[in-house]
């Protein structure tokens, strides 16, 4: 069941004709807090939400779920500069698509976004829990400890230091994790990394061991 989530008409028809056409089930709502109602009522496999919503914006909607639930959220967006897309991704955005957009593109990337959900990322790596210096990682508890104590990652944010501290001091570039973390149908720009590894590295500002390495033109990589 998808979630859609924008305050003009148009819009609405346009993504149910192509979503239902193949198979998906749409419910609407066009306002953030019939939004947040809906969610909670109908608990959907995914959200499709505007920014530019009446009496609670999208990143209010956002903000809220993500409080609660990892479930996937496509962003659309009218403004083509990088500010509001940065900022949905930090609330926890797994993709955006910016108006006008080709509604084939849509299904697509929605399809995308629920195979990415449906198995591990990184699917190849051990459950055991992983030490880098002064970082612990747990697999199966999804937990994270920098110098002793425990810290809150988002999904993608803990899937992120998880394909690091798998290939410690090895350079990953944003191609390779793309891949490791959202998957290799993911359709949006390497950016997603920059925002997400800038969020990691706040994380992890307690740690004095372990570091994650800008190397220019190229990735990243985990020092510790």
């Amino acid at each position: 069941m998808v979630l859609l989530v924008d305050d003009e008409d148009h819009i609405i028809e346009l993504c149910r004709l192509y979503l239902e056409r193949d198979g998906f089930q749409v419910i609407a709502a066009r306002d953030g807090a019939a939004a947040l109602a809906l969610y909670r009522e109908k608990h959907p496999d995914l959200l499709l939400l505007d920014l530019m919503l009446p009496e609670v914006d999208g990143f209010e909607v956002c903000r809220r779920i993500r409080a609660e639930s990892d479930v996937p959220i496509i962003m659309l967006t009218a403004r083509h500069d990088d500010v509001d897309k940065i900022v949905g991704l930090e609330l926890g955005a797994d993709d955006y698509l910016t108006k006008p957009f080709n509604p084939r593109e849509l299904v697509a990337r929605v399809k995308a976004v629920l195979r990415r959900g449906q198995r591990r990322p990184t699917s190849d790596m051990q459950d055991e829990p992983i030490q880098a210096g002064d970082v612990r990682l747990d697999p199966l508890r999804r937990e994270v400890t920098v110098a002793g104590q425990l810290v809150q990652l988002r999904t993608k944010e803990f899937d992120l230091l998880r394909a690091f501290v798998e290939h410690p001091g090895i350079v990953l570039s944003r191609q390779k994790l793309l891949d490791l973390v959202w998957g290799y149908d993911y359709y949006g720009q390497t950016r997603t990394v920059d925002v997400h590894v800038a969020h990691l590295r706040k994380q992890l500002a307690a740690s004095d061991q372990v570091q994650l390495e800008t190397v220019t033109g190229v990735g990243y990589k985990l020092v510790a």
